[in-house]
């Protein structure tokens, strides 16, 4: 919500510095992000005329200009490469030590071609007053020379842009955030209320409304005869200021009720219009040309205005191009109405509509606020336009419900801590629009109707609270006892910070994807059951929750491919869903790499730029699992995956067949298809919640583990065996002989073909020794080979290779 300190002083009067309104904002709830004082940028640049433009004497394009900067000293010489310096233009100078922030760059004494150049003069983009960068600006002759531009130009009007947080409806309205302040003693509100027109005619046209859940309230008016052409200056100021631009009368009027009372209101053009306005239902297959020049179709689900011709506007959202007003408009239809926030928020997501009208009515405008607002845009129509205005249509609730609260005047004490005695509380209440009935101990307390978060106790102790100021609640520690203090993480968390914290370490980028997914996807990662179908998706391609992180994962490397980044490593830790119930919800970690985005190999593997592949993903999950804690010792590797992985390129990773820990591998060309993905793509997908836990042990003092000051040694062996023997196992194999002396064991070689006979094949390892006490001598290095190549042939059946 952007909005500039005079627009603020339309509706409060005060004389705070900008710098204390927007630190009042902030502890009030209403989050300054930003704040831009144009006048105290611009500080320094002078109105100036340029005295001569001389050509560069080494340079065809640049001119040696004496600048008159209105100090009564000399003309200072500035080099200028702008195609419009000439002599006794008037524009604007920077001197040297000036930031220049569309340039983000501070001014210096500099030389240009041999010429030295002591300031600058600049162009519109230059001073970030628009994108214009053609020339340097031209002021007109009779401006002030030596004047600060900024004062001249009138510019000295702070622009305020606040985060809102959703419930605060009410103050996407300058007048709303007037009140806010007003009663944080900040000014005065000025509220002098808004006086009915009368109408002079009958309004000829008609409202229908056909289901008054999607429209409790509807509003509208004619005014006949006007005259639509650009709007007045200050309402053009106040748009612009806040980055619209400015249309015509008719349409800029809408655009500032929305933004001065967070009112969004729709004007159609009287004469386009066929017959009376019906408020219904969409029906599926319609389709409306809308004011953003994009064509929508709708469906059953979508609140619509229409006419005899078909729909005129999509209620809430956005008009349609047909009934849109222009330069011809004589005669105009203003609507005011109020429509149910959920359907509103649904059909904006459907349609991918992000509309100023769209983020007020989702989050609930002010129900008493229908009729007064469609007066006062009828008032401005009439002064801004002229016309004849009809008499007021309504249909339906022009009112909210009532709300009353029945407050305890401890409940400020006993939820935050601090006494506020009660005609403080209620000079806060009553300057935020409640009405406070009582002297206690229990009053009673009327929410206003544009407060429609406001529905119990504790949220009246927030009102007050946060006007009185957040940091007056006072400090309490919590009583820590004498009992030794848990973890604050759980099990899985831990296992969830220490997954993600090892795919970032291996160079991968974290993604959050939705939790729903189309059925098909589903149905292809071993999911679509009818119990995990939402009731209610936001999207029909997000009607499921998802089995797996896989088929986010793979839209996500696909929308980046699709957009000239084919190379990616990304990785999401969240849950996945089973069945309906808690124990089928897990937390798995997934990740997929495309294209050049192998992990680097280390040691005896160079890889260097090759693709990814399932060796990628297999070390991807492994590292997962060693930081969530998993027993690696007891992992087994087993060829083949799901049905969604390439059958003869993944693997399994489980601790026994009952307990399956993940997969990893090359996706299923068929998967990727019915995904509409390119491939290849290598995945893993390992299950943190089926980990065993570790085995409490006791806590013992452990003696502090030294490196060994003898060096390692290492051998390597190669070892014919029958093709099906796994890798795995001869590994396993060698750690048995000695584990406290065998410290590593790694494959470097797989060979099969010219030189070994068939069905068999030939397997290196690299196996590490590291002596604790003594250097070890060749014979005791021979006896421990021995032991490793009869441990393997016993268990493998394998032969040392000649």
């Amino acid at each position: 919500m952007k909005f500039t300190l005079s627009w603020l002083k339309d509706h409060l009067d005060t004389d705070e510095p900008v710098e204390k309104i927007a630190e009042k904002l902030t502890m009030i709830g209403l989050e300054v992000e930003h704040l831009e004082d144009k006048a105290k940028l611009l500080a320094p640049y002078r109105i100036a005329r340029v005295v001569s433009a001389d050509q560069h004497p080494n340079a065809d394009r640049l001119r040696v200009c004496m600048v008159d900067t209105g100090d009564g000293g000399a003309p200072v010489q500035v080099v200028c490469g702008a195609p419009n310096a000439r002599t006794g233009l008037v524009s604007v100078f920077s001197p040297p030590g000036t930031y220049i922030p569309g340039k983000n760059i501070t001014l210096s004494v500099g030389t240009i071609r041999g010429v030295e150049s002591r300031g600058m003069l600049c162009s519109e983009a230059e001073l970030e007053l628009s994108e214009n960068h053609d020339g340097i600006m031209e002021l007109p002759a009779d401006a002030p020379i030596g004047k600060p531009y900024a004062e001249w130009a009138g510019l000295g009007d702070p622009l305020f842009e606040i985060n809102l947080t959703p419930n605060r409806q009410d103050c996407t309205g300058v007048h709303g955030i007037a009140r806010d302040l007003a009663a944080a003693d900040m000014g005065k509100l000025k509220d002098s209320g808004i006086r009915p027109v009368k109408g002079e005619l009958p309004c000829p046209v008609k409202v229908t409304v056909e289901d008054e859940k999607l429209c409790p309230g509807f509003a509208l008016r004619l005014v006949r005869g006007v005259k639509n052409g650009p709007s007045p200056k200050w309402l053009q100021q106040r748009l612009t200021s806040i980055g619209l631009r400015p249309i015509n009368a008719l349409v800029d009027i809408t655009n500032y009720m929305t933004f001065d009372r967070a009112r969004p209101l729709h004007v159609f053009d009287a004469k386009k219009v066929k017959g009376n306005l019906v408020v219904r239902r969409a029906r599926d297959g319609e389709t409306l040309l809308a004011l953003d020049g994009r064509t929508y179709t709708l469906d059953s689900t979508m609140c619509v205005i229409s006419d005899d011709a078909g729909v005129e506007s999509l209620a809430g959202i956005m008009g349609g191009e047909a009934s849109g007003c222009d330069a011809e408009t004589t005669d105009v239809l203003i609507e005011s109405a109020l429509w149910n926030e959920i359907n509103i928020a649904q059909t904006g997501r459907k349609l991918g509509i992000n509309s100023d009208a769209r983020y007020r009515f989702e989050r609930g405008v002010d129900p008493a606020f229908m009729v007064p607002g469609l007066e006062m845009a009828t008032k401005l129509v009439l002064e801004l336009c002229g016309g004849t205005a009809s008499e007021n249509v309504v249909v339906g609730n022009r009112f909210g419900d009532d709300r009353i609260i029945d407050f305890p005047l401890t409940e400020v004490k006993r939820l935050a801590g601090i006494e506020v005695p009660l005609t403080e509380m209620r000079r806060i209440l009553t300057h935020l629009g409640f009405v406070v009935a009582g002297n206690g101990p229990v009053v009673k307390i009327a929410v206003p109707s544009w407060r429609t978060d406001v529905h119990g106790k504790a949220d009246i102790v927030e009102e007050v609270v946060r006007i009185v100021g957040v940091d007056k609640v006072p400090m309490t520690p919590f009583e820590r006892g004498d009992a030794p203090r848990k973890p604050v993480l759980t099990p899985i968390q831990l296992r969830t910070r220490r997954a993600k914290r090892a795919l970032a370490a291996r160079g991968m980028v974290e993604a959050v994807t939705w939790s729903f997914i189309a059925k098909p996807a589903a149905e292809l990662f071993g999911g679509g059951k009818a119990e995990l179908a939402l009731a209610n998706p936001i999207a029909a391609d997000l009607s499921d929750m998802r089995p797996s992180l896989l088929p986010g994962l793979i839209a996500t490397v696909q929308a980046n491919a699709d957009r000239g980044f084919g190379d990616a490593a990304i990785f999401e830790v969240g849950q996945v869903f089973k069945g309906d119930g808690p124990a089928d919800q897990f937390v798995a970690a997934s990740g997929i790499r495309r294209g050049i985005a192998s992990s680097k190999g280390l040691g005896r593997h160079w890889t260097g730029s090759q693709p990814a592949n399932a060796y990628d993903a297999k070390a991807d999950a492994l590292a997962v699992l060693a930081a969530a804690g998993a027993p690696m010792a007891s992992l087994q590797i087993v060829a083949g995956g799901p049905a969604w992985m390439h059958p003869g390129r993944s693997g399994t990773i489980q601790m026994g067949p009952q307990n399956v820990l993940g997969h990893f591998g090359e996706l299923h060309p068929r998967a990727l298809e019915a995904l509409k993905a390119d491939g290849p793509l290598v995945a893993f997908e390992v299950t943190l919640d089926r980990i065993p836990a570790a085995k409490a042990k006791p806590t013992r003092a452990k003696p502090v583990l030294e490196l060994s000051a003898f060096q390692p040694v290492s051998r390597d062996f190669a070892f014919i065996v029958d093709r099906k023997v796994k890798a795995g196992d001869i590994v396993r194999a060698a750690q048995g002989v000695d584990k406290k002396l065998v410290t590593d064991v790694t494959v470097f070689d797989v060979y099969e073909g010219k030189g070994i006979e068939d069905g068999k094949k030939s397997v290196a390892i690299a196996v590490t020794l590291q002596p604790r006490d003594k250097t070890m001598t060749d014979e005791e290095i021979d006896a421990v080979a021995a032991k490793i190549t009869a441990e393997i042939a016993k268990k493998t059946g394998g032969t040392l290779r000649g």
